[in-house]
């Protein structure tokens, strides 16, 4: 669980600030480049859609830079969101102690 007040940067918003407008390039032409449609990088670029493993994968050869990278910053993006968004108190635990935690035999 990240423990942070602040939310991690959009992907996107990486995208768009230190790749594309670092290089002078337009959203046409990356799409272009990454055999993409516009309207879909448009989309993450605008923070409303998320980076796909394979676009992450994409991402990486154009930029020199690796998937994982890619991958990192919309995991980071999407854990943040869901600490925010799930309600813990309300999951059932099942561990080691729990109360509807059943043993089962160690012969089994």
């Amino acid at each position: 669980m990240l423990k942070r007040n602040l939310p991690p940067v959009h992907p996107g918003e990486v995208l768009r600030e230190e790749y594309i407008k670092e290089r002078n390039l337009t959203i046409t032409e990356v799409a272009k480049g990454l055999c993409i449609a516009r309207g879909n990088l448009s989309a993450i670029v605008n923070e409303r859609a998320g980076i796909s493993p394979e676009l992450a994968v994409k991402l990486s050869e154009a930029f020199g830079n690796s998937a994982q990278f890619w991958i990192t910053l919309q995991k980071n993006y999407e854990i943040w969101h869901a600490e925010r968004k799930v309600n813990r108190a309300a999951i059932q635990h099942f561990g080691p102690g729990s109360k509807s935690s059943t043993a089962l035999p160690a012969n089994s």
